[in-house]
């Protein structure tokens, strides 16, 4: 399929006259040059970040709580498995992996001042997991 500009109509319509040699060898057709250039059009924002956020915001209080708490459980359960990996050997760098990705939503306030005092907690312990899994850099 070719996509072309907007005189398509007025290219369509006349053909480009192809090259013909007198010794019947084969030749291209050379291309033909747009007639006209047109600035692409600029695209129009919506309402910039201000208005993502807002529209974020306005979820209910349900909503916002329940996916807080899964973040929450999963944020547990990633710990969790450092500890069995801790006790049965090496972790491996999967669950670094999976400690940062747990780590990424606990800050996002829920409303309700319990609530976001424990997941608070869990990210901090999380925290402190990343940091002692993370290989030191050396001093120069």
């Amino acid at each position: 399929m070719r996509i072309v500009g907007p005189n398509v109509a007025a290219r369509a319509a006349a053909p480009a006259p192809s090259k013909r040699t007198v010794g019947g060898g084969f030749t291209l057709a050379e291309p033909e040059a747009p007639k006209t250039t047109a600035p692409a059009a600029s695209l129009r924002t919506v309402g910039g970040i201000d208005a993502l956020l807002a529209l974020q915001g306005d979820e209910p209080v349900a909503e916002r709580r329940q996916r807080a708490v899964r973040r929450g459980r999963t944020a547990l359960d990633a710990l969790d498995d450092l500890k069995v990996e801790l006790l049965s050997g090496t972790p491996g760098p999967s669950t670094l992996l999976r400690l940062r990705s747990a780590a990424t939503g606990l800050r996002d306030a829920t409303g309700e001042p319990g609530l976001d005092a424990v997941l608070a907690e869990i990210e901090l312990r999380v925290e402190v997991e990343i940091a002692k899994m993370t290989p030191a850099k050396a001093a120069v």
